[in-house]
């Protein structure tokens, strides 16, 4: 019995050609030029500008090194464009916070939902390039700023640059919960780097 193709299946053509397009997201996700990731995977500019451009046929041992860097997987740079929309990353605790990721790994921006429990240790305040913005869903969260410390309540929002040294915490005996956007030099810091 013959079996028609789902139309709405792309072919392994369709499925390769988006193989370039999405490697090259996932890169700028990381935010790294072309020739910082095909340096960390060892090969040369010219590969892996081909490989993006589909003019260089993908074999696994030029993808491989590519997808452990980039922290995406075979299936995330072949899947079919009608994946399934919903982000499945599990949240993480560290240093009094759970950290629950509303965006893929390759966004080139990056959503968090985080609860700042109110037992968490004190910590230090933390420098890193590029701009943070947040908005508090419940709780009430204390900001510093560099000498500044505001509390922000439910419904209030703050957008700062992240080169000032910044603190987050939960005011009072209550968790704060925070949609906190930022990009991947401050997920680096405030997610991969927590101790």
């Amino acid at each position: 019995m013959h079996e028609t193709p789902d139309p709405a299946e792309p072919s392994a053509e369709e499925s390769l050609s988006a193989l370039g397009p999405r490697l090259r997201a996932a890169r700028h996700g990381r935010n790294w030029t072309l020739e910082e990731l095909a340096e960390r995977a060892g090969m040369s500019p010219s590969t892996l500008s081909r490989l993006e451009s589909g003019k260089r046929q993908a074999t696994l041992e030029l993808l491989l090194p590519l997808t452990r860097l980039l922290g995406v997987s075979l299936d995330d740079l072949l899947a079919p464009t009608a994946r399934d929309p919903r982000v499945r990353r599990a949240a993480i605790r560290k240093r009094g916070r759970t950290i629950a990721p509303l965006t893929r790994e390759e966004s080139a921006t990056r959503a968090f939902k985080i609860t700042f429990h109110p037992d968490a240790p004190q910590g230090d305040p933390r420098v890193h390039e590029g701009q943070e913005w947040l908005y508090v869903l419940s709780g009430r969260l204390r900001l510093t700023l560099g000498e500044r410390e505001t509390v922000l309540e439910p419904g209030e929002a703050a957008e700062f640059t992240t080169t000032i040294p910044h603190l987050m915490r939960a005011e009072g005996d209550r968790p704060a919960e925070v949609i906190s956007i930022f990009n991947a030099s401050g997920e680096r810091m405030h997610v991969t780097g927590a101790e």
